[in-house]
């Protein structure tokens, strides 16, 4: 395989950690957007800008980016209140320095019992629109994170998500590769292909356990990072997992994934 420009390893995990894994030699850290962007709460009452800069590692990635009880599909949408929520989102993100907002949001984007599911394609590509222009004006990219059938009913592929970002066609809406989804589905290594693309952020996990990646002795991520790097891809790869102790195993855990970048 070609080698190309160095991609950025980091954690989903809380800001306590920062430090912790900062000195393990990890390159960012991934945040819950409702926790620290909190696109329901005011301006003037708003305290996590700070918090977000101060950080002893950078935060350049946010994900739950739609709290469940503010939908995003079905007959309770309300398109005023969704606006407000993602500006205020895009421009604290902006502002913290953050580049990249996961779509993942399962409970928001649950298709209800007896619901037309073309017009809820219709209103997730309606505010997919919305994320993406607001994230523009910021110098953001929205990625769309396909969620396997245990964790939601709409969007459950790489080959689906495609299809949303294709009828959106947006340069700042893009796609994510989940492994752990990806495995879940059981979907074909060529819809990463044919995705390669447009695939701007990755979440690792392993399929046993959903486990930090090499924790489960049985994952191979070679196959998918071959195909990343062939494409081109020097984005940012962040695990999405549970950890034992990640004082305990978080070096190792990126010592496993460096190697399967390397042998890929």
């Amino acid at each position: 395989m070609p080698e190309n420009q160095a991609v950025k390893f980091g954690i989903c995990c809380d800001l306590s950690k920062a430090a912790l894994i900062k000195a393990m030699g990890w390159d960012y850290i991934e945040v819950n957007a409702q926790q620290f962007l909190q696109g329901l709460v005011p301006e003037d009452t708003f305290m996590g800008l700070g918090v977000l800069k101060a950080a002893a590692l950078p935060v350049e990635a946010a994900n739950c980016l739609v709290p469940g009880n503010l939908k995003l599909v079905g007959p309770l949408v309300d398109w005023a209140k969704l606006e407000q929520y993602i500006q205020r989102i895009c421009t604290r993100a902006g502002e913290a320095g953050l580049g990249v907002l996961v779509l993942g949001s399962g409970a928001a984007r649950r298709v209800p019992d007896d619901f037309s599911q073309s017009q809820a394609r219709s209103q997730i590509i309606r505010f997919c629109q919305m994320a993406a222009l607001a994230a523009a004006r910021h110098g953001l990219v929205v990625v769309l994170e396909p969620l396997c059938r245990r964790e939601c009913n709409i969007v459950n592929t790489v080959a689906e998500a495609m299809s949303y970002i294709q009828s959106v066609n947006f340069p700042h809406f893009q796609c994510l590769l989940d492994t752990y989804h990806f495995w879940m589905e059981d979907e074909p290594a060529d819809h990463v292909r044919a995705a390669a693309g447009w695939i701007k952020h990755v979440h690792v996990a392993d399929l046993q356990g959903r486990v930090a990646p090499g924790r489960s002795g049985q994952a191979d991520y070679r196959p998918l990072f071959g195909i990343l790097k062939q494409a081109g891809y020097h984005g940012r790869i962040s695990v999405e997992a549970s950890f034992d102790d990640v004082a305990d195993t978080g070096a190792a855990v990126l010592a496993f994934l460096k190697q399967q970048w390397r042998e890929a």
